[in-house]
């Protein structure tokens, strides 16, 4: 990681805790090393949005070239007024309501389709468009259940068995299909998973089937190390493969295609630290509890999924390891970051550090509880700023009302 421990605790004795800490510098060093896994020259980096949304790092992305898949009309907005040129988001949203499709459509961006009925709807909303289509590619990937996103058992995708009834609807609306895309999960540890669904989503892009394509779409699922005994995974050897068969395919289909890729764990994940304060411990029996001023909803993943994330004692990283079970302020009994774990001892004040935090924490926040979420910070070359503040109760308070009430119903 490039952010030291002592520049963490200089910045949260700047701007208190709960803290985000990203380390731009390091962003940008992942996405052009993924970049450069693949070969085949008319590669897209599509950045998933949902991984983080904090504004800084959209738009220093878009400097650096990126594009955008997003996931929902929020996140399609929220690019555009971050910089991104609506031709350079590709929008991949599930159960769309029609007004929703009428002001995607009012937007102008493309649809990537994911079920067969929504795609009827479409046609019925805006015929004559261009569309792409999401194929499930019944592959099963992923570090844990709700990360697998492929097979007969996940809600995304068309399958690859309905490729007549999608030329059917198709024809019926006049569609110019331009892309097909595949996902097949997040967190991907195998990349021969990653492989054949490649491979299944090659083998139906057909010219006699999809005569105007101009790119196929594989998704994303780039992993990361979290523990620090995992190594990282050659994407390099990977990428070489994939663009070497990306090239004959596009010799096959007598035109060379663009190839998109949407990473965003493997991107902002590593950036990224939650640095929180040791506010209580307790004894049970020889069970160490420790407490801090943070909780899950504004780190979920070990709650939400049992994600492992490394926690650093940043004031004491050369006391006795004790075996720690690490809790929130949250009135939840979940309410945890890890359990009978060897840290450092940890004394009330310290600065405890959540590592690989950039990626599905923050942006996974809310705040239940009604504890306002953490400041964010951006580092870049070696200077910290402010990219996003933290509300106070206040102010938190006064955005609820502002949201909720009548006029003079709230008076004292």
């Amino acid at each position: 990681m490039h952010l030291s421990n002592e520049l963490l605790t200089k910045l949260v004795k700047k701007y208190g805790t709960p803290l985000y800490v990203y380390d731009s510098d390091l962003i940008i060093q992942k996405y052009n090393e993924l970049k450069s896994c693949f070969t085949w020259p008319k590669t897209r980096l599509f950045y998933a949005i949902k991984a983080n949304y904090n504004t800084t790092i959209l738009s220093l992305l878009n400097k650096n070239g990126a594009c955008v898949d997003a996931v929902s009309l929020g996140e399609v907005t929220l690019a555009l007024k971050t910089g991104f040129q609506k031709e350079k988001i590709i929008f991949t949203a599930n159960s769309l309501r029609d007004d929703d499709i009428k002001q995607g459509i009012k937007l102008g961006i493309l649809f990537n389709m994911g079920s067969l009925s929504e795609l009827e709807r479409y046609g019925r909303i805006n015929p004559n468009s261009n569309v792409c289509l999401r194929f499930n590619p019944n592959v099963v990937a992923g570090d844990i259940k709700t990360n697998q996103v492929g097979g007969k058992n996940s809600k995304f995708g068309i399958q690859l068995k309905d490729v007549d009834k999608v030329k059917k609807i198709v024809k019926k609306h006049n569609f110019k299909v331009i892309g097909l895309h595949e996902h097949t999960g997040s967190t991907i540890s195998e990349v021969g998973k990653a492989y054949e669904s490649f491979e299944n989503l090659l083998e139906i892009a057909k010219k006699q089937d999809f005569p105007d394509l101009e790119f196929l779409d594989f998704g994303g699922g780039f992993n990361v190390p979290y523990k620090p005994d995992e190594k990282q995974i050659d994407y390099k050897s990977f990428g070489k493969k994939v663009s070497r068969r990306f090239a004959e395919f596009c010799k096959e289909y007598c035109r060379e295609l663009y190839m998109y890729l949407e990473p965003g764990r493997f991107i902002v994940a590593e950036s990224g630290h939650l640095v929180v304060r040791a506010t209580t411990l307790k004894d049970n029996d020889g069970i160490l509890f420790a407490g801090t001023d943070s909780g899950f909803p504004q780190l979920m993943r070990p709650a939400f999924h049992g994600s492992y994330h490394q926690i650093v004692n940043l004031t004491n990283p050369d006391g006795t390891l004790k075996k720690y079970n690490v809790h929130g302020n949250i009135c939840e009994n979940s309410d945890y970051f890890a359990f009978n774990r060897p840290i450092p001892e940890i004394r009330e004040g310290d600065f405890l550090a959540i590592k690989t935090a950039g990626a599905y924490c923050y942006s996974m926040g809310g705040v239940y509880n009604l504890f306002p979420m953490p400041a964010e910070v951006i580092v870049e070359n070696g200077k910290d700023r402010l990219s996003r503040k933290r509300l106070t109760n206040e102010e938190l308070a006064n955005q609820i009302i502002t949201e909720s009430s009548v006029e003079g119903y709230y008076e004292n």
